[in-house]
């Protein structure tokens, strides 16, 4: 719980720093679904499975770290 807690809190901080063109562009392929990064932003923000399952794949590539 604390490690997911860690990685929203450092999804979040990417999030704000990147020019707001670039947030419709694909982060993340889940299911063989495209999300963009303002879909995980929502799904993150939600506290959503998805969002849950989003911030995992995103520290499994390294998008953010997960420490």
């Amino acid at each position: 719980m604390v490690l997911q807690l860690m990685s929203k809190d450092k999804f979040m901080k990417a999030y704000a720093n990147i020019i707001e063109d670039e947030r419709n562009e694909i982060v993340v392929i889940i299911e063989e679904k495209p999300y963009t990064w303002n879909r995980a932003f929502d799904e993150i923000k939600n506290d959503t499975e998805l969002g849950r399952k989003i911030l995992e794949k995103l520290v499994e590539i390294g998008i953010i770290s997960g420490d």
